[in-house]
């Protein structure tokens, strides 16, 4: 062991390779965390509702069967993953990430129901943000925090595509990771994480009630405000606003883009989480070369 973290410390392509192939795993996991999580969330809140409602004097007629169809004890370990046509149990060697998709041509070994290509992206997709991250961070604690921040952006922006929630049991412990971590300065000072987070939670804060006072409608969501909080807590106030202006801008051409393609009117709600997520990674990785490019274009600099 000694002797792989000294070559993971040495040798910045290994440490890049090693992360590339740790995130192909942790993809293979958050695929897991995005479909289950939501599930167990809200057989939870279903269970505090028939119990407050119960305690007030209701009546409660519920199936006995959950609403999403799955076995009663259900959570990240059982049951084993299986296609969801044929029960098909998938084994460990079916469960390899990226390999076992193409060695499967993409569909289901029991009953060959095509494989959404979502799981092999997200897999691919962590990989490579692990891959990025190995090559901004050295090998310790600041790339291994990077690393874990960077699976919650990505299981945090695809539960809000498929459920547009943003669980608190997921963002607020950022929070306080990214003071925790500023108390020791690994990214920035705490006075300047402890900023960050109030003007990332305060910004979108006050656009939601601008927002609904002017209109009378909800704009976003709470999390929306929380998942901001955690790139301030992280990477400080200058990068909240250059990650505002990113999700701006990615949020109006890829959420007019998708309303085009599926043919759906301008009041369709589109989850605004998966762009703070992006933004803020981007502003993370590339923010500070990004605020510079904009101080010499702008001649301020």
């Amino acid at each position: 062991m000694d002797i792989l973290f000294y070559v993971l410390e040495t040798n910045q392509m290994v440490l890049t390779i090693f992360c590339l192939i740790f995130g192909l795993l942790v993809g293979s996991f958050l695929n897991v965390v995005i479909y289950r999580y939501p599930i167990m969330l809200f057989r939870e809140w279903e269970q505090m509702a028939k119990e407050i409602l119960s305690d007030r004097g209701f009546t409660i007629k519920a199936p006995d069967t959950p609403l999403d169809k799955q076995p009663k004890n259900f959570n990240m370990v059982v049951p084993r993953s299986a296609c969801p046509k044929c029960d098909h149990k998938i084994s460990g060697l079916e469960n390899i990430p990226i390999i076992s998709y193409l060695f499967l041509r993409g569909k289901c070994k029991g009953c060959q129901t095509p494989i959404s290509l979502r799981y092999p992206f997200i897999e691919l997709l962590t990989g490579i943000c692990f891959a990025i991250m190995a090559q901004n961070f050295l090998f310790g604690w600041p790339l291994a925090i990077a690393l874990i921040v960077t699976a919650y952006f990505i299981a945090l922006s695809f539960i809000d595509i498929d459920h547009q929630i943003l669980p608190d049991t997921m963002t607020l412990p950022l929070v306080w990771l990214g003071l925790f971590v500023a108390y020791f300065n690994l990214y920035i000072p705490l006075e300047a994480s402890l900023i960050g987070a109030i003007v990332g939670y305060l910004s979108l804060w006050s656009v939601y009630w601008l927002f609904k006072i002017i209109t009378g409608k909800e704009g976003m969501g709470y999390g929306d405000f929380k998942l901001l909080a955690v790139i301030g807590a992280f990477m400080g106030w200058e990068k909240v606003l250059l990650t505002i202006v990113l999700s701006a801008g990615v949020g109006a051409i890829l959420g007019g883009l998708l309303l085009l393609i599926q043919g759906k009117g301008k009041e369709t709600k589109i989850p605004f989480g998966p762009y703070l997520a992006v933004a803020g990674w981007i502003s993370w990785v590339w923010g500070d070369w990004l605020i510079n490019q904009y101080l010499v274009f702008s001649g301020l600099h």
